[in-house]
């Protein structure tokens, strides 16, 4: 497995490039020039100790609190994706999954390490064709096997850390494959969770025991 980090992912899509991607996915050219019309005008400038440049135009990156900008972002993802497979993944029942994608959160998958550098070659060539940068800094591999196996990973002339745990989506992943350590986590999360409930609100005399036990059984 190949966790990948992308920099900085959303303020790197770059937007002529987006366009292209939306009309590409069969989306009407009214809607992608309505679209447009919320980046056509952007602005900004660089201050440097209270001096200021002057105003140029935005032309890369996604409007930060923008509903429709995850949207943007899964559809650009989803094309370098599709673009950058053709390695087989890891098995799961009838299927074949060779990658994993939540937003900007990417994960690699396949059955050997050659064919997993194949996959990720093919993703970080996708991705630098998109203006998009792999971060080899927060990139990780990881091989699921009870036997320590070394899985030498690379983008472009830097190795990738191995580790043998990953937290992905807030689930730890172990190269063991095992979730003891991922339902101790939680456990003990939910614990001090409990213990500060119960020391803030539980011991309050004014509160009616319908009003506690609602807490519990919400």
């Amino acid at each position: 497995m190949c966790f990948v980090d992308l920099e900085k992912a959303f303020d790197c899509v770059p937007q002529g490039v987006l366009w292209g991607v939306l009309r590409e996915y069969g989306i009407s050219d009214p809607l992608i020039r309505a679209v447009r019309s919320l980046y056509d005008r952007c602005q900004s400038l660089v201050r440097i100790a209270g001096n200021k440049s002057d105003l140029f135009p935005v032309r890369v990156g996604l409007r930060q609190g923008c509903p429709l900008s995850p949207i943007l972002f899964i559809i650009f993802m989803d094309r370098i994706s599709r673009h950058s497979q053709g390695v087989e993944g890891v098995r799961f029942g009838d299927l074949r999954i060779g990658s994993l994608l939540f937003a900007d959160d990417v994960v690699l998958m396949a059955s050997s390490d050659r064919d997993l550098q194949l996959s990720l070659d093919r993703f970080a060539a996708e991705c630098e064709a998109a203006g998009m940068r792999i971060s080899t800094s927060k990139s990780e591999s990881m091989v699921l096997n009870w036997k320590r196996v070394e899985c030498t990973l690379r983008v472009a002339d830097e190795i990738l850390p191995q580790v043998e745990e990953f937290k992905y989506l807030g689930v730890l992943f172990t190269s063991e494959g095992r979730m003891e350590r991922e339902i101790d986590r939680r456990i003990g999360a939910e614990s001090a969770v409990m213990r500060t409930l119960h020391g803030s609100v539980v011991v309050k005399r004014e509160l009616s025991r319908k009003a506690k036990l609602s807490i519990y059984f919400f």
